[in-house]
C-alpha cells in the first residue's frame, strides 16, 4: 500500500519534470529571459543616468549625418575623408577608428593609413570585406557586431584568441593604439573563465559563445560627444574635443541604415522605432572594454549552466515542499504566491545589480512542480471526500471533514475506517406522534413537515462538530467525538448545545406551523456519553460507518423513556455520565433529576436528568 501510494504521489511530479525538460528545449524560454533582461537593463540604466552624465570617457564620435550626405553626397569622396583624418591627427587624437568600409580606397587614403599609425581601418568578417588595401596588420580591426536571434545587440565579441594579427576587434585595437600597449589580448585571456559567456550563460539556452564574449552594458544614447563631419572639415571643432581622445568616424544618418536594436528599443516610445548607430555601439564597446580591464571583471556577470541547473533543482524542491508540507491546500497556494513574488523580485533585482540569471526556468520549476502537487492534492482531496462520504454515509460539517482529511492516514486503511474504541457522546432524537400526524397530511405534505424538523436537527448537530450517523425513520442518531474528537468534555458540551438549539428552533417552527394550520412538531432527545466501537461495517458492495456499543443503546433508551412524561414541545434527557462532563449549563437552563432509572437491557441503572428552560 505504501509503495503504491508513493508511486501515485510521484506520477504528477514525474509528469511535471518531463514538462520542464520539454520547456527547457523550447525557444520560448530564451525569449522570455531576454525580455526580462531587456526590461532590467532599461531600468538599470535609467537609475544610473545621472551618474553616467557626470562620467567623462575620452571618446568622441564624428557622425556623418543627413546634412553631411546632402552636402557632400554619398558615398563620401576619399579626398574628403583624408582631409578629415589629417585634421584629427593635427588636433591630437590618440587613436582614430574609421568605421567606414573602404576595401577599394583611393591612393590618398592608402597613403594616409600608412603615414598615421594611430589610424585604424575596419574589416567585416561576416560579409568578407577587407580593410583599406595596404593597411599594416596592427592598423586593421573587424567591426562585426554580435546580434541575437531577435536582432538585438546584447553581447560583445571582445577578442578572438589564437588568430593572426589582423583579427582584432575594433575596440581592442583602438585601446591598444591609444594606450600604446601591445599585450591587452594577453590580459583578456588571463581573466577567469567564468567571466566569459558560455553556451548556457545567463538566460541563453544554446548560445554560440565562440571567442571571448561578454554581455555589453548597453547605455542610452548621448553618452559621448558627437561632432558633425562638416564642422570638422571646416575647422570649427575645438581641440579639447579631440586631443588625447579616441575618435570614431561613422554613419549616424538613418537613411544609411547602419542602425541596431538594443535592450532599450522596446521600452522607448517615439514616432520611430528606437535604434542606435553602429559607430555609437563601437564607442560603448570601447568604454566597456576599458571598464573590464580596470576591474578585471565584466560589468554584467552571468550565471553559468551548472548554477542555473542547481537553482532550477532548488526551486523544484521548494515547489514540492510548498505543495506537500502545509496541512491545507489554501496555505500551499498562499506560500506559492509568496515564493513566486520573492523569486521574481530577487532575480530581477540581481539583474538590476549586474548579475543575470535566467528567470524563466527557475520560475517554471517552482510553479509547475508546486502546481502539480497542489493539483494532485486537490484531486485526491475530492476523491477522499467522496470516499469519506461513502464510508461515513452521513452528514458532517466542513470542519469535521477537514479533521478527517488531516488525520486520514491514521483513520483509513485499505479503503475502510479501522475499528477503534472511542469516548463519544451520542444524541438520539425521535418525532412524537408521527403516526397520528401522518393521518392528517398527504404524503407530500407529511414529508415536507418532517423535513422541516429534521433540517433543524441536522444543522444543529453539524454546526457543532457532530455527525449525523443515520436517520431512523422520523428520528436520527448523531455522534459527537467520532471519527475525530476534540475532548470528551467538549464533545458532551457540543451535544447538549445542539439539543438546546433544537429545542429553541422547534418552538419557533411550531409558531410558523400553527399559522399555516399544520400540526405542531414534538420531539424527544436522549443524550449519553461513554465508550463505543467505531469502524466500517459491511462488504465491499455496501459499507457503513458503524457506531456500536452500550452507549448508543443507552441514548436510545433515554429518548424513549416514559414517553407519557413529556412536557412542552421538545424533551431532553441526558445521563449522569454526560452531566459529569459538563462544566456549566446556560443560565436559563435547569437540570431536573429523575433519579436513577433502570433501563431495558442494562443491569446498572442510569442517573437521568431532564433539561428544562426557565425562559418565558
Amino acid at each position: 500500500m505504501n509503495r503504491q501510494h508513493l508511486i501515485r504521489q510521484a506520477i504528477p511530479y514525474a509528469a511535471a519534470t518531463a514538462l520542464l525538460v520539454g520547456l527547457q528545449q523550447s525557444p520560448l524560454v530564451e525569449t522570455a529571459n531576454l525580455l526580462v533582461y531587456d526590461l532590467a537593463i532599461n531600468l538599470r540604466n535609467r537609475s544610473n543616468d545621472d551618474e553616467a552624465k557626470n562620467l567623462k570617457w575620452p571618446i568622441t564620435v564624428v557622425g556623418i549625418n543627413e546634412a553631411d550626405i546632402k552636402r557632400y553626397g554619398w558615398p563620401l569622396n576619399d579626398t574628403l575623408l583624408c582631409r578629415a583624418l589629417k585634421q584629427l591627427d593635427t588636433l591630437g587624437a590618440s587613436a582614430i577608428g574609421l568605421d567606414l568600409i573602404r576595401d577599394q580606397a583611393k591612393p590618398c587614403l592608402q597613403g594616409e593609413i600608412q603615414r598615421n599609425p594611430r589610424l585604424i581601418s575596419i574589416s567585416n568578417q561576416l560579409d568578407g570585406i577587407s580593410a583599406i588595401p595596404g593597411a599594416p596588420a596592427r592598423q586593421q580591426a573587424f567591426n562585426d557586431l554580435v546580434v541575437d536571434a531577435d536582432r538585438v545587440v546584447r553581447r560583445d565579441l571582445i577578442h578572438v584568441g589564437g588568430q593572426e594579427e589582423t583579427l582584432r576587434s575594433l575596440p581592442l585595437r583602438l585601446l591598444e593604439t591609444a594606450s600604446q600597449t601591445r599585450d591587452l589580448d594577453s590580459q583578456l585571456e588571463q581573466l577567469k573563465d567564468h567571466h566569459w559567456l558560455r553556451e548556457q550563460s545567463g538566460g541563453y539556452q544554446s548560445l554560440d559563445a565562440a571567442g571571448y564574449q561578454a554581455m555589453l552594458p548597453v547605455y542610452p544614447p548621448g553618452r559621448y560627444p558627437v561632432l558633425d563631419l562638416s564642422d570638422l572639415l571646416e575647422g570649427e571643432v575645438l581641440e579639447e574635443m579631440i586631443r588625447g581622445r579616441v575618435v570614431l568616424i561613422g554613419n549616424v544618418a538613418p537613411s544609411l541604415r547602419d542602425l541596431f536594436e538594443i535592450p532599450h528599443s522596446r521600452f522607448i516610445s517615439g514616432s520611430q522605432f528606437f535604434e542606435v548607430s553602429g559607430v555609437e555601439l563601437h564607442a560603448q564597446r570601447l568604454e566597456a572594454l576599458q571598464r573590464l580591464l580596470q576591474s578585471r571583471a565584466p560589468e554584467i556577470v552571468t550565471a553559468q549552466g551548472w548554477q542555473r541547473t542547481l537553482l532550477l533543482l532548488v526551486m523544484m524542491l521548494v515547489g514540492g515542499v510548498i505543495a506537500e508540507r502545509p496541512a491545507r491546500i489554501r496555505r500551499s497556494l498562499v506560500l506559492l504566491s509568496a515564493a513566486t513574488i520573492l523569486l521574481v523580485g530577487t532575480l530581477f533585482g540581481l539583474t538590476l545589480g549586474g548579475i543575470w540569471i535566467g528567470l524563466t526556468m527557475p520560475l517554471s520549476g517552482l510553479v509547475v512542480i508546486s502546481g502539480s502537487g497542489i493539483l494532485r492534492r486537490g484531486i485526491q482531496s475530492q476523491r477522499h471526500q467522496q470516499e469519506m462520504r461513502r464510508l461515513l454515509g452521513q452528514t458532517s460539517s466542513p470542519a469535521v471533514a477537514q479533521q478527517l482529511w488531516d488525520q486520514r492516514e491514521d483513520l483509513i486503511k485499505d479503503g475502510r475506517f479501522t475499528g477503534r474504541e472511542q469516548q463519544v457522546t451520542v444524541l438520539f432524537s425521535d418525532t412524537c406522534s408521527f403516526t397520528s400526524v401522518s393521518e392528517q397530511l398527504n404524503p407530500s405534505e407529511l414529508m415536507q413537515w418532517l423535513n422541516r424538523g429534521m433540517s433543524i436537527g441536522v444543522d444543529a448537530v453539524t454546526s457543532r462538530g457532530g455527525i449525523v450517523n443515520k436517520f431512523t425513520g422520523d428520528g436520527m442518531l448523531a455522534v459527537f467525538g467520532a471519527p475525530v474528537s476534540k475532548t470528551p468534555a467538549v464533545d458532551a458540551c457540543q451535544a447538549v448545545a445542539a439539543a438546546l438549539t433544537i429545542q429553541d428552533k422547534i418552538s419557533t417552527l411550531n409558531e410558523a406551523l400553527s399559522r399555516e394550520g399544520q400540526p405542531p412538531l414534538r420531539m424527544r432527545i436522549g443524550i449519553h456519553s461513554g465508550p463505543v466501537l467505531t469502524g466500517s461495517l459491511g462488504s465491499s458492495r455496501r459499507l457503513e460507518y458503524a457506531v456500536i456499543g452500550d452507549t448508543v443503546n443507552c441514548a436510545s433508551r433515554l429518548e424513549g423513556l416514559e414517553k407519557d412524561r413529556h412536557e412542552g414541545m421538545v424533551r431532553i434527557l441526558l445521563s449522569g455520565e454526560t452531566q459529569c462532563l459538563l462544566e456549566t449549563l446556560p443560565p436559563h437552563i435547569t437540570g431536573e433529576s429523575w433519579g436513577k432509572v433502570r433501563i431495558k437491557g442494562r443491569l446498572e441503572p442510569l442517573e437521568v436528568i431532564e433539561l428544562k428552560s426557565t425562559a418565558p
